[in-house]
């Protein structure tokens, strides 16, 4: 067939902070040339005319994404016919990844493995499940001998769960496992992440969900589409310090990346969860740099441009020791002077700079906690305040 002349459609909306208005365009992607237009569904004309733009690669395209379209983010929410739905979102699945309390200390290997698979990570959440918790999640298991043990040692600490999004992505990410016997994935599956840091049948890194109907259900355990939030995320609030992996870096594949050397560096993460932040709120969050730091527009920009992942760095000491670790703000210096830190190493420029990190020593518990009255670069996530990261806690 000829695809020379392909174009993708996709009905699209952006968020107008000015009109604070949700507005409708349809997107067309034209994969030759990596060209896109954009058209304005209300006003019936045209809203950028076809034009060059190589920061849009057809794997982003899919319904439930979000893609950077000049500085504006759109969120992908249906295609636009049935031809862009038959190419790009046939084979589209999401899957439930669960890494198990023996493997959370690295789960930055297992999101390397992910990202080299072409599976997206699309929700996160580091949780501590209760015992009967872990029963309602095993529930199909509940007549099997080995049910008291698994269910006792997914409850023993805290897992990650995330929703990892891909063709055949149910499949794949079980794939990635191996056996769920440890031993048997060592003779059998060699690279398999169970043969790599897997122990025995139970302690074998995580599960898998074993169908699309099973997806369905566990995600929705842990990442409820309705009522309430799910298990809620393991903040401790106490001899902590915040870090957010901003969205450039995310959608770089970096993440597994920081979260090794942040492990490797000593630090402790005591909680992580993926968020998708609006203007109006990374605008409240970076608030006390206004009229401060000339890069202040940009880097609301940034922060909102698509996921990010907040951590909670746990240690005495920790926000001195861990600002220290994340390195000048502007990378290029980093990379001069502390070329071991986050920023020399992943860093792009002083907006993206990979990483966030509380600014002030005495803010590290008001930024996780959500509480701060004085410093409004506070973050709200991974707390009870609605304002900021209203996903968490209900």
């Amino acid at each position: 067939e000829d695809t020379s002349e392909d174009r993708f459609a996709f009905l699209t909306e952006w968020y107008d902070p000015t009109a604070a208005l949700l507005r409708r365009y349809q997107l067309f992607y034209y994969p030759k040339d990596s060209s896109v237009e954009m058209f304005d569904v209300k006003n019936q004309r045209i809203f950028l005319r076809r034009t060059k733009y190589d920061d849009i690669h057809q794997e982003d395209l899919f319904v439930g994404n979000r893609v950077n379209v000049f500085s504006r983010q759109l969120n992908l929410i249906e295609y636009g016919d049935q031809y862009t739905a038959n190419k790009l979102g046939s084979k589209k699945e999401r899957t439930l990844a669960l890494i198990k309390p023996d493997v959370v200390t690295k789960i930055g290997d297992v999101l390397e493995l992910i990202y080299s698979s072409n599976l997206i990570v699309t929700k996160a959440k580091m949780t501590k499940l209760t015992w009967s918790q872990a029963a309602d999640f095993y529930v199909e298991h509940q007549s099997k001998p080995f049910f008291n043990n698994l269910v006792q040692f997914v409850s023993s600490g805290p897992v990650v769960a995330m929703e990892v999004m891909g063709d055949e992505a149910v499949s794949l990410w079980r794939g990635l496992l191996g056996p769920a016997d440890s031993a048997v994935a060592r003779r059998e599956a060699p690279q398999s992440a169970r043969a790599q840091f897997g122990t025995d049948g139970i302690k074998n890194v995580g599960h898998g969900s074993d169908s699309l109907a099973a997806a369905a259900r566990e995600l929705e355990f842990f990442f409820p589409s309705t009522i309430g939030h799910g298990p809620s995320n393991t903040a401790i609030y106490s001899d902590c310090t915040c870090c957010i992996i901003k969205p450039h870096a995310m959608s770089e594949g970096l993440t597994g990346k920081i979260l090794n050397s942040i492990s490797a560096a000593g630090f402790e993460i005591s909680a992580l969860e993926m968020f998708s932040v609006d203007r109006a709120n990374a605008e409240e969050f970076y608030e006390v740099y206004k009229g401060v730091v000339s890069e202040y527009t940009s880097m609301v920009t940034e922060l909102c441009s698509g996921p990010c992942m907040v951590l909670e760095i746990h240690g005495t000491d920790t926000p001195q020791t861990f600002r220290d670790f994340c390195g000048p703000a502007d990378p290029e210096i980093a990379r001069h002077l502390r070329p071991t830190t986050l920023r020399a190493l992943y860093g792009k420029d002083r907006v993206k700079n990979a990483v966030h990190c509380t600014d002030l020593p005495e803010d590290g518990v008001l930024e996780v906690g959500g509480i701060s009255v004085t410093h409004s670069c506070t973050l709200y996530a991974l707390t009870s305040a609605p304002t900021l990261f209203p996903l968490c806690r209900a």
